[in-house]
């Protein structure tokens, strides 16, 4: 995701930076978060977390859960810290959601929580497959490979 650098609305709040060493990320859906008047003023504090948390198709509503938006002390009606949020999409992704978790086997993993251009709160997930650990070494080997390569170019360029 590349930040529109004329635009002052656009920041990133939290990214699950683990999510693409666990899972191989197959494809993205950008979705909006309802939330309560106190988290939207917690976020723009940047206080959230969502390395724990996935989401879930339940009862043909798509839920955030296990998310942490820290409490903003000075609201007056405060929220609930790790409260299941709900995810907004249309009809035709949730279906197409629906059918990759419960057919193919695949997870729903927040990657990024960020408030977009308009200034409103977005989060996108991902559509992903679980890594086996030989997977996860593969991934580990190529990372350093890059760094390793980076290091030498810089000495010699």
């Amino acid at each position: 995701m590349v930040k529109p650098k004329d635009n002052p609305n656009y920041k990133v709040i939290a990214e699950n930076r683990r999510a693409r060493y666990d899972y191989a990320i197959e494809d993205d859906l950008e979705c909006g978060i309802v939330l309560d008047g106190s988290e939207v003023k917690s976020l723009r504090k940047n206080s959230a977390n969502i390395a724990e948390s996935y989401a879930a198709v339940e009862d043909g509503e798509l839920w955030l859960v296990n998310s942490y938006i820290a409490p903003y002390n000075p609201a007056m009606f405060g929220h609930e810290d790790r409260r299941r949020r709900k995810l907004l999409v249309n009809r035709r992704e949730l279906a197409r959601l629906w059918s990759d978790t419960q057919r193919k086997g695949m997870t729903l993993v927040p990657l990024v929580l960020y408030f977009n251009h308009r200034g409103i709160a977005k989060l996108k997930i991902g559509i992903a497959k679980g890594k086996k650990a030989p997977d996860k070494r593969d991934t580990a080997a190529k990372r350093d490979w890059q760094r390793q390569k980076a290091r030498l170019l810089k000495e010699n360029g």
